[in-house]
């Protein structure tokens, strides 16, 4: 099991709505989806491209370097040219604050 870190609060990640946070030394891109919030690592396992600053297409974060896309509930890879998943941390909310477990 590993450590519980407070990532954001809920009001400062609108549904639709993806951002970089920084947990434990860890640069994460948490979402906000219709069923709840998710945190996959920040880096496309294509070439390290900065996931946090693509686009959230429902479950579905789109690396801006070059459009892999990834499942932010699972990190399974969804399109090419990424073919790898992306890792990903489980998330609570607790008093209106996201917490992400880190490892």
């Amino acid at each position: 099991m590993g450590e519980w870190i407070q990532a954001a609060k809920i009001g400062d990640l609108p549904e639709g709505q993806v951002r970089v946070v920084e947990a434990k030394g860890r640069r994460l891109a948490l979402s906000h989806t219709k069923d709840g919030y998710y945190a996959v690592e920040d880096l496309c396992t294509h070439d390290n491209g900065p996931l946090g600053e693509g686009t959230l297409w429902e479950e579905e974060i789109e690396c801006p370097r070059h459009g892999a896309r990834f499942n932010v509930k699972t990190g399974q890879a969804v399109t090419l040219p990424a073919i790898l998943p992306v890792k990903t941390f489980p998330v609570k909310v607790t008093g209106g604050e996201i917490f992400v477990e880190i490892d």
